[in-house]
């Protein structure tokens, strides 16, 4: 019998819930897009993400690394929907709740906050009743309706392009390190692409979303596939903790893309493309049952 995915549980959820008007962008993709109306037809942008340690960190990890962790990949979610991020909300709750952990946690948030221009504008303080530490931030962001980027808006035959490499990042320590790609994502959002994702549960397993979402299958170039140090292509394809941007790009605009690509430090690579089939199914590469992260079953799924 199949037991219960998180794609499962969140579209019952979107279901459960009253909609409105104002929600162009509802439950489903990396942020959620509002129309409120704002001066020249901006719309507002919020995602909500969190880390708890022993899942999203090892429970050595410093309070700062795992409160940058925390603000980065909800920066990565801002990026993925092309949009500019502009204010955050935190929670944290912790044990033992004391000032020297609680103040390096803030540190860390107050890092990424002045690196990238981001204001933390308030949140909430909690104990915990065990040993541990978990954590929530709200993050908000604006984006033009002509740059808005959604998985669902993949075409038959578009490249599949993805900035960065993949795999072995929680053992690398690179799932704490990493760069939003803020940057990247601002530069083909709107002239390159209307279709992106980061890949927070697998790079397989999110283009897949991403192709579920569009109605279209994928075929992938497993030597295309750019890896990390020490990394293999099943490592690649589903380890996750990567959040590097997978985006649909026409045929007609690759090449261009490439030729301009301005950020020599950041690899771009074409790794396959979107095709008629079978929702959501990938092709041309070999994946385990087990592809990507799922918080059901606590492991690859």
């Amino acid at each position: 019998m199949r037991t219960m995915s998180e794609e499962d549980f969140i579209q019952k959820l979107a279901g459960l819930f009253p909609g409105s008007r104002d929600v162009t962008v509802g439950i489903g993709d990396d942020a959620a897009a509002l129309d409120l109306g704002l001066p020249g037809g901006m719309l507002l942008l919020a995602a909500a993400d969190q880390v708890i340690s022993r899942i999203h960190f090892t429970a050595d990890t410093s309070p700062v690394l795992a409160a940058e962790k925390l603000f980065k990949r909800n920066l990565s979610d801002i990026a993925a929907m092309g949009g500019v991020p502009t204010h955050a909300l935190v929670t944290v709750a912790m044990n033992p709740f004391e000032e020297k952990a609680l103040t390096e946690f803030h540190q860390g948030l107050s890092n990424i906050s002045n690196l990238y221009g981001v204001p933390v504008i308030g949140g909430d303080l909690s104990s915990l009743p065990e040993p541990g530490l978990t954590a929530s931030l709200t993050i908000f962001g604006k984006a033009e309706k002509e740059k808005l980027c959604l998985r669902c808006n993949a075409a038959p035959g578009d490249c599949i392009y993805v900035t960065g490499s993949f795999g072995n990042s929680f053992r690398s320590g690179r799932h704490l390190s990493f760069p939003p790609r803020l940057h990247e994502a601002r530069f083909v959002a709107g002239t390159y692409t209307s279709a992106m994702i980061d890949v927070s549960d697998g790079l397989a397993k999110d283009i897949a979303r991403m192709a579920e979402a569009s109605g279209l299958s994928a075929r992938l170039e497993p030597d295309a596939v750019p890896r990390s140090p020490g990394a293999s292509l099943e490592q690649a394809l589903c380890d996750g903790e990567d959040y590097e941007l997978v985006f649909a790009v026409s045929p007609s605009q690759a090449e261009e893309l490439e030729k301009l690509w301005p950020f020599p430090g950041v690899r771009l690579t074409r790794i396959g493309e979107f095709r008629p089939g079978p929702a959501g199914e990938i092709r041309g590469v070999s994946l385990p049952a087990d592809k990507g992260y799922d918080h059901f079953h606590g492991k690859n799924d």
